[in-house]
This record gives structure tokens, sequence and C-alpha cells, in this order.
């Protein structure tokens, strides 16, 4: 009997516009996420993720703290990160974090672990931006071991060793561990290596082109004489009734996104063009009515062969209540919808 595919919601706690069009507080953004979580879980679906970062224009910088809360108003939702930073955390930290948030929820917390296409947290912590790669290798080595159970032995070049200590709480089950890839070869072999389920990050371009990492994922697994493990995907979207209206709703907070990233990144504005093609079949934004939506996950779906797909629902001031009405949407239409679809031969 085939899997049957698990449906997901992420957020990164954008600072969202009031109705009036005014910024929201981040701590009412922050009551918010949880809000939206926990309408999440009633609707029934699989996963709410929440991500971290440390700039103004997102509210999440302690994920964990906010999972925890939602974890307290929750029955059956699994909860994890989109995505932790681990390149500036600490791998023993972060897994007493989640195997808390895994005690609370009775099991169901999860981590999505991520180098972060963001960088605000290395100054932030006190780490150096030339030790990018070596410190994800050595604290991904080390939350590994970590997770293989008491006493943990490690060393390595970036933290003191650690030489048989134990890591409380253990959790009662396996933590489950995923790997964020945005894009990189190298970053799949990784998640092959140490056996972690795989999420790609596909938030730009035609998601059939991800088929290559899917392909070297598997083969990896083979050679690494790992047991076969899920991939997901993550990508940005909106929901509403119409296509019309899901379009011109989204697109100004889209674009004031896009465009307040692009100019610490040197990219051009966006233009509305490029965001309509994005929409479209070789786009990684799922916008649209119920139906557009549902039918271009289970495109994705069916191409890459996952077993999860979370749609990161929250993309820039988007009011609070139009993400309520899209996370309604998903779970009531879109869930629905895309399961038929893809239980039709």
């Amino acid at each position: 009997m085939a899997v049957q595919l698990e449906m997901g919601l992420d957020t990164f706690g954008d600072v969202t516009y009031d109705l009036n069009g005014k910024n929201l507080s981040q701590a009412q953004v922050i009551r918010n996420v949880v809000a939206e979580g926990v309408l999440a879980d009633q609707l029934g679906l699989d996963f709410f993720g929440v991500g971290e970062h440390h700039r103004d224009d997102f509210a999440v910088s302690a994920p964990e703290v906010v999972l925890a809360a939602i974890a307290a108003q929750t029955k059956k939702i699994r909860l994890g990160s989109a995505v932790t930073v681990l390149s500036s955390d600490d791998p023993i930290r972060v897994f007493q974090r989640f195997s808390t948030i895994d005690a609370i929820s009775k099991g169901r917390a999860e981590v999505i672990m991520g180098r972060g296409s963001f960088i605000e947290s290395f100054p932030l912590f006190g780490f150096d931006l030339e030790q990018y790669e070596e410190l994800f290798e050595e604290k991904l080595d080390l939350f590994a071991q970590i997770l293989k159970g008491n006493p943990v032995n490690w060393s390595g070049n970036t933290r003191v060793p650690v030489a048989a200590q134990s890591v409380y709480p253990q959790p009662e089950g396996k933590l489950r561990t995923w790997i964020g890839v945005g894009g990189t070869p190298k970053s799949v072999l990784r998640a092959a290596h140490y056996g972690f389920p795989l999420m790609l990050a596909i938030i730009g371009g035609d998601p059939k082109g991800f088929k290559p990492f899917v392909d070297l994922y598997y083969k990896s697994l083979s050679q690494f004489n790992q047991r076969t493990q899920p991939i997901g995907v993550h990508s940005p979207g909106f929901i509403a009734k119409t296509d019309e209206e899901a379009k011109e709703t989204i697109w100004p907070h889209y674009q004031t996104m896009m465009n307040r990233i692009g100019r610490d990144r040197g990219w051009p504005p966006i233009s509305k063009e490029q965001f309509i093609q994005q929409i479209g079949s070789e786009g990684s934004l799922y916008v649209g009515s119920p139906e557009t939506v549902a039918e271009k996950i289970t495109a994705t779906v069916k191409h890459l062969g996952v077993s999860r797909f979370d749609l990161k629902y929250s993309l820039g001031t988007l009011p609070h209540e139009d993400l309520m009405k899209c996370i309604e949407l998903y779970g009531t239409k879109v869930v629905p919808l895309v399961r038929e679809k893809l239980s039709q031969k």
C-alpha cells in the first residue's frame, strides 16, 4: 500500500499588516502564529513548521518556544522547525529544546536542519562566516552522534570535544530529523550520508528541475548503505476562493517582501511579470484557487515522487486574517483534492 502524502504548513512569522495597513508588533505576530498552528491542528493537517530569523521583518527568533506553545494547545499535528540554523547554534541545546517539545507534544516534534539563506545569526552570535561550511558540517556530525543516545563522544575544530557525556532529556521515541536543502548536490549527499530525510526548499524556478536531486539522494542512500528515507518539498503559496482573488491579494505583500530582501542582496526589484511567471506551471509559487493549487501540488508530488508537501503560507505583510482563510482553504479544500487526485490511476 502506498504511503499517504503528508501535507503541512510552514511560516517564518513574517511581520504582517493589520486590516488598516499598519505593521503589527512582533509580539502580536507571535501570538498569531500560535493561533495559526492551532487552526492547522483542528483542520487535521500533518505538520506545522516555524522558521528562525533574526531580522525586523520576521518575528520568530526562537521557534522552539513558539512550537512549545502550539504543542500545549494541539493534539495530533507534528511540529518542527523550518529551518533550524544549526551553524550558529549549539547542537546539544538544539537537541534539548526539541526533545523538550517532543515531551510536551507526546512525540510530535521534528527538527529540520539547514545552513539558512540568511546570515544575520552569524555576527549576532559571534560566528565567523568564513567557517560557514565547516560549522554546519561539524555541528551536524555532533547532532547525529547525540541522536544515537548516551553517552556522546565527539571532537572537532569548531567547539570543545564531548567526551562520554550524556544529554538530557532523552525523547521517548526517535526525534525525526530532516536536512533542508536549497539546491546544492553537496547538501543532498550530506543528508544521504547520515540517513536523514531530505526537505527540498523549492522557492524559485521550475520544481521539476529538482528531480536530479531526488535521484542523487536515493542513489547516495544506497551507496552509504542507508535505509530509504522520505523526501519533502517546502514551497511558498497562497490560496483564496478564486485565482484572481489570490493573485491580487498576495501580489503587493509578496512584492514588498521580495524587494526588501532583494535590496539586502543586490537583486533588482521584482516585476509583476516575474510574479505571474512563478505562479505558472513552471514556477514555484502555489497561488490560486483551491483547485488550481491542488493541481499544481499534485503535479509536483507526482514528478518528484515526494511523500510530504509543506506550503509556506506566510508571504510578507499579508494580514493574519487572510492567512487564517488560506489555512482553512488548504485544510478543507486543497488537501482533500490533492489526495483524491493522487488516488486516481
